[in-house]
């Protein structure tokens, strides 16, 4: 059968098809990741449009292929340290392993000083109150909720600056607009791994003797230039959520160079405790466990692995969907180290179909593609209704979030799911462009738009 998707060069690495001539659906499971294949063993390929869900095919996978699924490393090491975890009999408490591990990291990063958190929203918290933020702090609204919501419950009101539209990172100059006589800090984020405007956002802190600190909750393994992430500001704070490329089932730390700021978090992660009986600081428990700690031992030793993998399926998205008109991946500067661990696309206005209809077609596969980070914090109820002017200051932030897909990478995804990928994408483009061409109308609905073909 000839590819119906007329323009569209048909994709090497999408050479099978989920139905024989029956319409039997087989599956098969690789790497806990179930896998539509059909008698000849061949991944689903979308070759018309009722091959589509959104039209009753079956998904492409029987079960949601998230964003990111968690990696594992070598179980057996794993076990071999939770069993001395149990032969000690030291769960928590800054045990050995959470030891061995904050040293591991410090040296990976080029830090004096790692302190393990159990999630980063905490971490974010301790470094906020151990740097003495008042007031106002600037971030930015295109980021996770989890940044503006630590200052939030701090009684600090997040200020939201707008981003560069090219990197999706803080920009310096809405930065400088919003410094008011309230301003105590910046905290900038690493989006995506790939660093924010460092050298800006130092050289606005001390002219303005503010506090930076940075969010790299998707930096871990990142670099600027030959530095890595981890050593900017006055402190960092990353994530090792289980859904993160490196993760500790859940986990986050403060990485500094600053020896007092260090033995102020370390204090206030243990209630303030700086011995038996003497409390010295307002602090919370914000502990690392061992076997979490033991996670994360195991899974940096897994690391290059995992870079790899997501380094191959990179390259492989950038290859097959920036083929396509109207769809463009973030590129990563490969002279600096990545964990490209987020593959993000862009959907401009010449793509016939909407980013929100590609999700829901995406959606239909099972294949669980994010807008992150739609709509932005300064639209979440809290924000929105606490500074409802915030939008005005931030087009940028609207037109990304309104633009972005994440989509699934990461060890459980590899070419072919790719294929599927690029597939529906492809399909999506034909078809609505036909409608539109017919039509001359946009339909609202994200079905509609392929229904009246």
């Amino acid at each position: 059968m000839d590819w119906p998707c007329e323009g569209l060069a048909r994709s090497p690495i999408s050479v099978g098809r989920l139905y024989d001539m029956t319409g039997t659906l087989a599956l098969s499971t690789q790497g806990g990741l179930p896998v539509p294949i059909d008698e000849s063993g061949l991944m689903k390929q979308v070759r018309k449009k009722f091959d589509l869900a959104l039209f009753g095919a079956p998904p492409a996978f029987d079960q949601p292929v998230h964003v990111g699924r968690p990696n594992v490393g070598d179980r057996a090491d794993f076990l071999r340290q939770v069993d001395a975890m149990f032969d000690r009999l030291w769960l928590s408490n800054n045990g050995p392993i959470v030891q061995e591990f904050e040293a591991a990291l410090a040296q990976y990063m080029g830090v004096r000083h790692c302190i393990s958190m159990c999630n980063a929203t905490i971490a974010l918290e301790v470094a906020i109150r151990g740097l003495g933020l008042t007031g106002e702090v600037i971030v930015p609204s295109y980021t996770f909720i989890a940044t503006a919501h630590a200052l939030n419950w701090l009684g600090l009101t997040p200020v939201f600056a707008d981003i560069d539209p090219r990197t999706h990172n803080l920009d310096p100059e809405s930065v400088r607009r919003k410094i008011t006589p309230r301003t105590s800090g910046i905290i900038g984020v690493h989006l995506w791994g790939r660093a924010a405007p460092v050298e800006e956002l130092t050289a606005i802190a001390r002219e303005h003797n503010l506090k930076l600190m940075f969010d790299a909750a998707h930096a871990f393994g990142c670099s600027v230039g030959s530095r890595m992430i981890g050593g900017f500001g006055a402190c960092e704070v990353f994530s090792f959520h289980a859904t993160k490329f490196f993760n500790t089932f859940e986990g986050g730390a403060v990485v500094t160079n600053d020896d007092a700021l260090a033995e102020k978090v370390r204090l206030m992660r243990n209630f303030g405790f700086a011995g038996f009986d003497n409390v010295t600081e307002p602090g919370t428990n914000g502990k690392m466990t061992e076997v979490c700690a033991a996670m994360g031992l195991t899974n940096l030793r897994n690391v290059a692995r995992v870079v790899a993998r997501n380094r191959e399926n990179y390259h492989c998205y950038v290859r097959e969907l920036n083929a396509i008109r109207g769809l463009s991946v973030l590129a990563y500067d490969e002279r600096e180290l990545n964990n490209f661990q987020y593959i993000v696309v862009e959907v401009a206005s010449t793509f016939p179909v909407s980013r929100d209809e590609i999700v829901a077609a995406l959606h239909a596969e099972n294949i669980l593609a994010r807008k992150y980070f739609w709509p932005g914090c300064h639209a979440m109820l809290p924000y929105r209704q606490s500074q409802p002017g915030a939008v005005r200051d931030l087009p940028h932030t609207v037109l990304v979030a309104d633009r972005v897909i994440v989509l699934p990478t990461g060890t459980a995804v590899d070419e072919r799911h790719i294929g599927v990928i690029r597939d529906v994408f492809a399909c999506l483009a034909s078809y609505a462009a036909k409608n539109t061409a017919s039509d001359e109308r946009r339909i609202a609905d994200p079905v509609d738009v392929l229904t009246h073909v």
